[in-house]
């Protein structure tokens, strides 16, 4: 299998990270984003919104960094994605949170903003508001996590080990670094942050945002 990827990108990171864990073979091919690599007909041919990550199973294309988790689980009989009906539903339903609340509002209302200038609201005082707004927002979501979906039971959303939604939430809630984002508020999160960094397939997944990070903060800071 191939998965077309950036190392940085947010929607990448949950897979790389997953694969690694399950021991699933990926053949990562590198799609410069900042170059422009993704609006070429080449690309744009196995995805047509012009974004990755695009996973290429013998002639299989899919997109969405969600869908892939799963087809993954799927095909390797991961435990972190339920076979029963109901913990499956829970698993998805954690995923759907963080895809269609936290990361729209967290990633695209706060963060990227700043790290990507030019996905900010133009007009005077428009970023400004939408971001306040997306702020208080986001400490409300982070305190839905923080008490609700995580607990003294478990480090994880999935207990006492990760399931799907802990990859992908956790790259969705760690651009926040991005930003120099303090989470100390939320015990529970930095608990459940710091169990998914300690897992040894986060250097593997996480280079490429780690350095993109470093570079980010060391810029805005001179």
């Amino acid at each position: 299998m191939k998965l077309h990827y950036f190392d940085g990108s947010t929607t990448c990171r949950p897979i790389v990270m997953f694969a690694h864990e399950a021991g699933i073979p990926l053949e990562l091919v590198p799609v410069d984003l900042f170059a422009g690599e993704q609006t070429q007909p080449a690309f744009l041919a196995k995805n047509p919104n012009g974004k990755v990550p695009v996973l290429e199973d013998d002639g299989f294309l899919l997109t969405e960094s969600s869908a892939i988790l799963k087809y993954l689980a799927e095909v390797s009989g991961s435990p972190a994605y339920p076979a029963d009906p109901r913990g499956r539903a829970r698993v998805n339903a954690q995923m759907d949170w963080f895809n269609t609340g936290f990361y729209r509002t967290f990633g695209y209302g706060i963060v990227y903003p700043v790290v990507m200038p030019h996905t900010a609201h133009a007009g005077p005082g428009v970023q400004e508001a939408v971001t306040g707004a997306a702020r208080h927002e986001a400490q409300s979501l982070l305190r839905i996590l923080n008490d609700h979906m995580l607990s003294d039971g478990g480090a994880f959303l999935g207990g006492a080990q990760p399931n799907l939604a802990d990859f992908l939430g956790v790259a969705f809630t760690t651009i926040g670094e991005m930003i120099g984002e303090d989470f100390s508020a939320h015990r529970r999160v930095v608990r459940w942050i710091a169990a998914m960094k300690a897992r040894p397939s986060w250097a593997a997944a996480n280079r490429g945002f780690e350095a993109w990070r470093d570079a980010t903060l060391a810029r805005r800071a001179a």
